[in-house]
């Protein structure tokens, strides 16, 4: 009824009426019209009737079009930091959808050619990405179409643009770390926990428990076998065993301080999934006094919640995964203020510097 009352108007006022109802849509284009809310089939090319009152319309261009993803850091798998961008070019090949599941289309795509491109260079090495920046460009096609595909969009080119190497990869030339003596004040913890933070302070530290336990060097010095090469007892690397997630945890209660506390100042509570499912929960708690470090819930309502797999969490303790890149990767959950939980970083920050 409403139509036919809106159609009887029209005529009764043409052709006034008829200058704003006859629209004229060119070849490369579509209208999509909706009637009191329910969407019709798209209109076009040529003259469209709509209703006054009752008709909203939106136009949608068929043509290929193209954006540029802008440069962004990100932090290859050797090391390396580069400012990486994009171009991309796509065309709509259904109006409806276009219109009906993407509000912002080129905003959104944009996005997701941004997010699949961090995640697919953080897995490779800087020389993969010079030298395959066609098969990689390539992949990254196929990927953001299985997402785009609902959207009624397709894209037809994506092309990576390197804008420059901020820093060089960081090849590991000091090989495995040799078993250490007793680091001074680490006595009652793993062998692995005393390797690691005698790793983290530098030589300082190390020669310190050398000089405190030469007696014990020269008497281990007249029982060496001297048929056995001395690199035979150097562990490897696929060997070493990490430490779990308690372990990392009495080492970090050795680094708080009120300092490290002045400069981050927030509760964290940290879900670390398992290998076998269990999920265990741990909070270390910065914003007051020395900090605190423990299992379970923390005392108050944390400022951001981190969940991640134990080995995600080792990774960022021994120093090969960056919380930033974690996060761009999505091996690092944030429940709250982003910010706030990159501050985690300036307490890797303060292990590294104790030297």
């Amino acid at each position: 009824i409403i139509t036919s009352f809106v159609f009887l108007l029209m005529v009764a006022t043409f052709p006034i009426s008829g200058w704003f109802a006859l629209k004229i849509v060119p070849a490369y284009e579509r209208m999509i019209i909706f009637r009191l809310g329910r969407i019709r089939a798209p209109q076009g090319p040529g003259i469209v009737l709509l209703l006054p009152f009752i008709d909203h319309w939106q136009r949608v261009d068929l043509r290929t079009r193209a954006f540029n993803v802008p440069p962004c850091k990100l932090t290859s798998k050797d090391g390396a930091i580069i400012s990486m961008g994009a171009d991309v070019q796509f065309r709509v090949w259904d109006p409806v959808l276009s219109v009906m599941m993407v509000k912002d289309l080129i905003t959104t795509t944009r996005m997701t050619a941004q997010n699949a491109m961090t995640k697919t260079l953080l897995k490779k090495s800087l020389r993969e990405i010079q030298a395959e920046k066609l098969r990689i460009g390539e992949q990254l096609l196929l990927e953001i179409n299985d997402m785009t595909k609902s959207w009624g969009l397709e894209v037809d080119r994506v092309e990576l643009t390197m804008e420059a190497v901020l820093q060089l990869p960081q090849e590991n030339l000091a090989g495995p770390l040799a078993p250490l003596p007793p680091v001074p004040g680490l006595e009652g913890l793993d062998s692995t926990i005393q390797q690691l933070a005698a790793h983290l302070f530098g030589n300082t530290l190390a020669l310190t428990g050398s000089a405190n336990s030469a007696p014990e060097a020269a008497d281990s010095v007249e029982t060496v076998n001297e048929v056995e090469s001395p690199t035979a007892a150097v562990p490897t690397a696929s060997s070493r065993r990490k430490p779990s997630v308690d372990e990392l945890l009495s080492a970090v209660e050795l680094f708080l301080s009120e300092s490290l506390v002045g400069q981050v100042g927030a509760c964290y509570q940290v879900n670390i999934i398992l290998p076998s499912g269990v999920r265990s929960t741990y909070f270390i708690d910065l914003s007051s006094g020395s900090g605190q470090v423990g299992r379970g819930l923390p005392e108050g309502s944390p400022d951001v919640v981190l969940e991640m797999a134990e080995k995600d969490l080792q990774d960022l303790f021994l120093g090969e995964l960056r919380p930033l890149s974690a996060y761009m990767s999505g091996r690092l959950q944030v429940k709250g203020d982003l910010h706030v939980a990159l501050k985690l970083e300036e307490l890797f920050k303060a292990m590294k510097q104790r030297r």
